[in-house]
């Protein structure tokens, strides 16, 4: 199989040294000069850390949204089911259209789409801040999935572009951003959402302002290293047989929806699970949420090299099935517990995303972007249809119940054993 767009300038895990984006031509002697090779690493590092700080102010916009959930669950007086509808409203839009983006980005590059796409985000989160009616609700909550539609494909696209190789590095480096802004958006609806209210969620524009002022800078280095010589050299053959090639995939999309079903259930109801079994005051249940939510940035911060070195099937393995035993605990432990608990469910199961993300991607190359579309539109829209089954099923069955049932849902990690090695992959 052969190399994608970019390659590392030193030899890597996933191959032998190629030159990297934006270098020089090699010399006769094949040999790249060292002061080169050290430009193209540190221009390849600074684009990939813009577009992670650009993925960590567009998920603390959309975190924002269920951070405040108990606020507007009281205020407007929302049942369960109320707030599972308006995580459909963002997931399922960005859901539908991210594969699209991806495919139509793939063929036709428009280096700064996702500036609008931030823009898109910048309305919904305005919308949301004078939001009276639940109708209005929903549209701003649309809007913000709007915006993390166009965000998530292209920016993944140019993580890899800048890569040089190093795929699962750049992967986890980019999704870190985004679990990091996740992180932070309950700790600022505690300490400023909460005491000021609703309309205080206008004065986080500014964060929508600074990621439209970053992306522009990455879609210009994008433009620039996107060259016709560089595109005709990518091969889009595939390293399996189409029929093969969509069964590995549905495994996959197996993976991620035990994965992130169980994730749903904890990002828009464990705030409410806390306040409900514990008795927790609503701030402490947001700081709580931050816990949860940095476990999940360190987990997969760790994963994506982690699968560089040993193989990205291996983290998977470890991912799924090895959370099995901590969701199984936690709907009869006791508060301490509890906390403790959902530090280890969110490292353990965060550290599959980005290998499960760079695997597919390796299935399917020259399509980088319709894949990370494809996969971050399946794990939003199961998000968003999970949020409202799980919000019907806690309105007749209680959240207790619910996360008991849940806890299962990593026993479907064992359909890891049908995946294709990488050895298989590289060979075809």
């Amino acid at each position: 199989m052969s190399e994608p767009i970019t390659s590392s300038a030193h030899a890597g895990a996933d191959g032998p040294a190629l030159p990297a984006m934006g270098a020089a031509a090699p010399a006769a002697s094949h040999v790249m000069p060292a002061a080169d090779t050290g430009e193209a690493e540190r221009t390849a590092v600074s684009v990939i850390a813009a577009l992670s700080l650009c993925h960590l102010l567009n998920d603390t916009i959309q975190s924002l949204l269920p951070a405040i959930y108990p606020v507007l669950a009281e205020n407007y007086a929302l049942s369960f089911t109320q707030v599972g509808i308006l995580t459909l409203a963002f997931q399922g839009t960005a859901s539908i259209l991210q594969p699209a983006i991806g495919l139509f980005t793939d063929k036709r590059p428009i280096f700064r789409l996702a500036v609008a796409g931030m823009g898109s985000s910048l309305v919904g989160l305005v919308l949301l801040a004078n939001a009276g009616h639940y109708a209005l609700m929903v549209l701003a909550a649309a809007a913000i999935g709007l915006g993390s539609a166009v965000f998530h494909p292209d920016a993944s696209r140019v993580a890899r572009m800048a890569s040089g190789g190093r795929y699962g590095f750049a992967q986890s480096f980019f999704q870190v951003g985004g679990n990091t802004g996740s992180a932070i958006g309950p700790l600022l609806a505690a300490f400023i959402v909460l005491p000021m209210g609703q309309p205080s969620l206008a004065w986080f524009a500014a964060l929508a302002f600074a990621a439209m002022a970053v992306l522009w800078w990455t879609g210009g280095w994008a433009r620039a290293h996107y060259t016709a010589k560089i595109k005709g050299k990518v091969s889009t053959e595939m390293p399996l047989s189409p029929r093969r090639t969509a069964f590995v995939l549905s495994i996959l999309g197996v993976l991620i929806f035990s994965k992130f079903i169980y994730t749903t259930t904890m990002h828009s109801y464990y705030t409410f699970y806390l306040i409900d079994v514990y008795g927790v005051p609503v701030q402490t249940a947001q700081i709580l949420l931050f816990v949860f939510l940095g476990s999940v940035a360190a987990g997969t911060f760790v994963g994506g090299p982690l699968g560089d070195r040993f193989g990205r099937k291996a983290v998977i393995w470890v991912s799924i099935l090895g959370v099995l035993p901590f969701t199984l605990a936690l709907p009869h432990a006791g508060f301490y517990a509890a906390v403790g608990l959902s530090v280890g469910i969110g490292f353990v199961l965060a550290s599959a995303f980005s290998a499960i993300i760079v695997y597919a991607q390796s299935l399917m190359p020259g399509r980088v972007g319709m894949v990370s579309g494809m996969f971050f539109g399946f794990a939003f829209g199961l998000a968003g249809g999970g949020a409202v089954l799980i919000g019907i099923a806690a309105d007749h069955f209680g959240l207790v119940n619910v996360f008991s049932v849940v806890a299962f849902l990593p026993v479907l990690g064992i359909v890891t054993a049908l995946l294709p090695s990488e050895e298989t992959l590289r060979a075809g």
